[in-house]
Order: C-alpha cells, then sequence, then structure tokens
C-alpha cells in the first residue's frame, strides 16, 4: 500500500524559521512510513468518528456512566440524550462572526443511534501500546528528548510510559495546567467584571480592571463583556444621577502587581500583561493568533471608552485619561460581565490564546492569595494542583501559556491532569478536555490533519482531541482519543531538541493517531 492510500500526506520540508507559540505552519513534510507492528484498521467506524469529533462530551459522558454499569437500562438511556442536548455544540464554539474556526459539528445521542459500543470496551494492553508506539518515538524529527505518557481515562493506570516522569519545556501544553487550576480555584461559572465607578459626589470617573482580555470594542460582544455595554450603563447612571460640571476619566490597573511585560519581550503572540484591555490589545479585528498589539493595552482601552461615553452624551474633560486608583468608597456606575470561565477556558485551549491564559492565571493567584502577577500565579497554579494529589514533582509554572521557556511539566503531569477532569468526582472540570482542538476541524488541528480527496480523512481525523504546543525546538501535544474498540484514552507526548517542526508535528500527530486506530491487545 503506497503512502497516500495510508492517508499520510507528502508535501516538501521547510527549514525551522524560528517559532512562536503554535505558529501556523506549511503542511508537514513526508514522514517515515508507519511501523509494520502499526494495524491500520478499516474504514472508521461511523459511532468512532462522530463521537470523537462531533460530541466528545458524548464519550466522556459515557465513560462516567460506564464507569457505574453498563448502558442497559432505561435510565442510561435518557442519561445519553441528556448528555447530547448538553453537547449540542461540540464544546468549542467562541463566536464566528469574526473568522473564527466553526465547532465540530455535532450529532443527537450518537452512543445509541450510531451503535457505539455497549458497555465497558476493552483497554489495549502495555505490550501492544509499546509494540507500536516504540518505533514511532524513536523517530529522529523528535529530536533529542523524547517523552510519552498513555493513561486509560476509566481506571487511570499508565499504559504506556516513556521517561513521562521527566520535567520538560511543555511549550503551551502548559495551559491544561492554567485550565484545571482555575476551574478549580473558580468554579466554571465564574465570570470577570469590569466596572466604572466615581466616589461619591465627585467628577473623576475610574475604569477599573478587573483581568478580563475579553472585553471587546466592537459592536458584538459574542455573550461575553462589552465595552460599549459598559459605556451605556455608565451613562445611564450619570444620566438618573447627575454631577456637576465636566467629569474626568481616569483607570485602574492596580488589581495586577509585578512585570506587565512577557519575558519574551514584545511581541505579536501575546499583549503585555495587564488588568485592563480591549480585544487582547490586539490592534487589527482579529480574535485569535499572531497580531500587532498595543504597547499600552490599559491606555488604549480608556481612550476607547473616553469616546464611547462622549457618544452616549456623557461631557468629560479633553485629554487622554490617566492612570489612578478607585477610592475605597467608589460607587459603581456600570460593570460588565465575560463569559463564563467554562467558554473562557474552550476558547483558551481550542486557540491556544495567551492572552487568556495569563489572565486566567492571574485570577488563580487572587483566589488563592497571592499577588497577581508572574510569581504569585506560579506559586497558587502549584498549589491548586498539588491539592488535586497531581504529581507536580519537578515542574514548574513560569506563566501560564507556556511561551516561557523555564517552564517544566512531565508527560505524566499532563495525563494526570486529563484524567483528572475525566474523573466524574470533578465535573467542573471538564472544559479542560471539551476545550481540545479537535483534529481536522477545531482550532490549532484544524490543518494538522489534512483531508485528501484520494485517500480520505487522515489517520486520526476526528479522533485526536489534543492541546497542540509549539517553540523553537520544543514540540508538544497532549490530549485523548477514543481508540478502535471505543475506549477513551488520554495521551501525552513531548520532544525536545527538534530542528525541523513539521517533521515532528507529523511524528506526534501519527503517534496520537496510531493510539486512535490501534485495537491494541
Amino acid at each position: 500500500m503506497c503512502d497516500r492510500e495510508r492517508g499520510w500526506s507528502v508535501v516538501p520540508e521547510l527549514k525551522d524559521r524560528g517559532l512562536a507559540e503554535d505558529a501556523e505552519l506549511p503542511e508537514p513534510s513526508r514522514p517515515p512510513r508507519p511501523p509494520r507492528s502499526f494495524r491500520r484498521p478499516g474504514p472508521l467506524k461511523t459511532w468512532q468518528f462522530t463521537a470523537a469529533a462531533a460530541t466528545f462530551g458524548l464519550v466522556l459522558s459515557a465513560v462516567v456512566v460506564t464507569a457505574a454499569g453498563p448502558w442497559d437500562s432505561g435510565q442510561r438511556t435518557a442519561e445519553r440524550a441528556w448528555a447530547a442536548s448538553r453537547e449540542a455544540d461540540g464544546g468549542a464554539d467562541h463566536g464566528r462572526d469574526r473568522g473564527e474556526p466553526d465547532p465540530a459539528p455535532a450529532a443527537p445521542d450518537v452512543l445509541s443511534a450510531l451503535g457505539a459500543p455497549q458497555g465497558s470496551a476493552p483497554a489495549p494492553t502495555k505490550s501492544a501500546l509499546a509494540d507500536v508506539l516504540d518505533p514511532l518515538l524513536k523517530d529522529p524529527s523528535l529530536g533529542t528528548h523524547r517523552t510519552a505518557s498513555v493513561v486509560d481515562a476509566l481506571t487511570g493506570e499508565e499504559l504506556y510510559a516513556a521517561k513521562s516522569g521527566d520535567a520538560v519545556t511543555p511549550a503551551s501544553t502548559t495551559k491544561i495546567a492554567t485550565a484545571v487550576a482555575a476551574l478549580t480555584a473558580l468554579g466554571p461559572d465564574h465570570r470577570i467584571v469590569t466596572k466604572a465607578v466615581a466616589d461619591p459626589g465627585a467628577n473623576e470617573l475610574v475604569l477599573v480592571g478587573a483581568g478580563d482580555p475579553t472585553l471587546t470594542a466592537r459592536p458584538d460582544g459574542n455573550g461575553g463583556s462589552s465595552l460599549r455595554e459598559l459605556a451605556r450603563a455608565t451613562a445611564k447612571s450619570l444620566a438618573e444621577h447627575p454631577r456637576e460640571g465636566k467629569l474626568r476619566l481616569s483607570y485602574d490597573t492596580s488589581l495586577y502587581s509585578g512585570p506587565g511585560l512577557h519575558p519574551i519581550g514584545p511581541n505579536e503572540n501575546i499583549a503585555p500583561v495587564s488588568a485592563l484591555m480591549i480585544d487582547e490589545g490586539r490592534l487589527d479585528d482579529s480574535a485569535s493568533g499572531p497580531a500587532a498589539r498595543s504597547g499600552d493595552p490599559a491606555a488604549a482601552a480608556a481612550k476607547r471608552f473616553a469616546e464611547m461615553l462622549r457618544e452616549e452624551g456623557v461631557r468629560l474633560e479633553g485629554g487622554a485619561p490617566q492612570a489612578s486608583k478607585a477610592g475605597a468608597k467608589a460607587e459603581e456606575l456600570g460593570s460588565t460581565a465575560s463569559a463564563p470561565l467554562t467558554a473562557l477556558v474552550e476558547r483558551m485551549l481550542t486557540h491556544s490564546d495567551n492572552d487568556i491564559a495569563e489572565a486566567l492565571v492571574r485570577q488563580v493567584a487572587l483566589a488563592s492569595g497571592e499577588p497577581a502577577s508572574f510569581d504569585g500565579a506560579a506559586k497558587a497554579v502549584e498549589k491548586r494542583l498539588r491539592d488535586l494529589q497531581l504529581p507536580v514533582e519537578g515542574a514548574k509554572f513560569a506563566d501560564g501559556s507556556g511561551l516561557n521557556r523555564a517552564d517544566r511539566v512531565s508527560a505524566r503531569l499532563l495525563t494526570a491532569l486529563l484524567a483528572k477532569a475525566a474523573d466524574p468526582a470533578h465535573p467542573e472540570l471538564r472544559p479542560a478536555l471539551t476545550g481540545l482542538p479537535v483534529a481536522g476541524f477545531t482550532g490549532t488541528l484544524k490543518n494538522r490533519y489534512a483531508f485528501d480527496e484520494a485517500s480520505g480523512a487522515a489517520p486520526g481525523t476526528g479522533l485526536v482531541r489534543a492541546k497542540t504546543g509549539t517553540l523553537t525546538g520544543i514540540n508538544t501535544l497532549a490530549g485523548s482519543v477514543v481508540d478502535a474498540d471505543g475506549r477513551l484514552l488520554l495521551f501525552a507526548f513531548t520532544a525536545s531538541g527538534t530542528s525541523a517542526p513539521q517533521a515532528a508535528q507529523s511524528t506526534l500527530d501519527r503517534l496520537a493517531a496510531t493510539v486512535a486506530n490501534c485495537g491494541c491487545r
């Protein structure tokens, strides 16, 4: 069988040009042929493809209920239908008005309607997994240091390990730790609230930043926080309780402390970290990916807020708003709330959003009594994960986004984080799974598993759901698959010292696809 018949893409290889986090790459180069022990199955079962790609939450629901017994009663059928209704959008739709990728297509009651396995599917054996993964993990494209962990989501048992305890630079897969820490510390319904306040009788209005990078000045807030709505609410309050003379506008960013500039310096992948910004400090109309950023996002947000207040009829003094601090007795004039934390976490994971990641770890710090800074967030995240009894030995959380090369996370910690999110005892952590990009469908995996008209979907398309990680010389992939027997497995693969990012990504993708396509027993 030729490579194309197997589903492997064949394109020219390009040299590493120095990568920022999860930068768009050309199509991967032609990989080596799969090992002989790779058992390529026949066409994907409809239930498997749909359950994994369309409604991952359904598969997770199946795992949860299977832990209590097989799908053998009317109650189980009702639970399947309920799960389908709860997961109608595939868990990754965060607004599509500005060119964001569409969510994975949803399907009703996949497990019963499409013939998914009944009861608990068999788990792969350790020896069989080793037979198919060992040869791929030795591929030279994975650089000088490779680690791996594969875990059974139902039992939590580690089925495959290769230096899985080694703490390595995780790149953007550290966002999985950020997600779990934030959901643990804040709860899934938490919202970040930006306010406009003023002292009683005073003529100074203060725009108070609360650490919401998704606050938007664009016309459609997509159910999240809106600077326009805040301006309208503030203007209405001032009209109902007028003040003498013109008003001054200032802004308060005192919630955050420490350096605002990420250690990587000015960069199109992240704005200066500030408690106040609009549209992540973007200077274009993009909603994700690299973009030119404001050098002072707080001042830019306050300036735009002043313009909106004037448009609403509020009389403001001329000149640019200045930084200040809201008084202890300041009264709220208006507020606007972000989308729930569940949506923020999913958006962060799907699109590898660095600005949201840095905001969320600072929210964790505040909830943990630590300063909202890089150092405070690092302490808070580690404490939250340690409290969950996760294997944090050797881990270091120098930031929340994974842009910092000082971050250290092991493959075992990554799979443990995913297993905790799949644990029926922790439903609040579920967005750490549902937000993962779907291979060939969403986010940073949308273009990693190319569809070929001649051979159909590439191996792993719709079956792999994973967080990507890319820095120069670092490539990582961690997430979940539904294997050929219907078992939900969790995996983490890391590669350090890589020299050709396209080839490394291709091998990582094949590792994940191999787990998905293997009934390894």
